[in-house]
């Protein structure tokens, strides 16, 4: 099992995120005194959605059947939800440059 301290682990995060995935475990020192233990989490736990896991918390409550179809389609006729949103976006682009 490696270690290291706060300031290694700040600076190479990445890397130890790394080894933390491929399955190792390293203890977190704070001036050679053990204070946390990063390990990977199970491979369950990764797959989880994050839908998956704000329903667990009770945040979100998951929808039961079908979208309907008609939500699906952008709304039809003239003046279309949006559609003044987007002219005014595209507009300013052209005028930025």
């Amino acid at each position: 099992m490696k270690s290291a301290g706060i300031a290694a682990l700040k600076t190479h995060l990445s890397r130890y995120l790394e080894q933390v995935k491929s399955g190792q475990e390293i203890i977190i020192t704070e001036r050679g005194v053990p204070v946390a233990k990063l390990v990977p989490l199970s491979s369950e736990v990764r797959r989880e959605s994050r839908r998956e896991r704000l329903a667990r918390a009770g945040l979100l409550q998951l929808g039961r059947g079908r979208v309907r179809a008609s939500l699906l389609k952008p709304p039809r006729g003239p003046q279309a939800a949006g559609r003044g949103v987007l002219e005014a976006l595209l507009a300013e682009r052209r005028d930025a440059r």
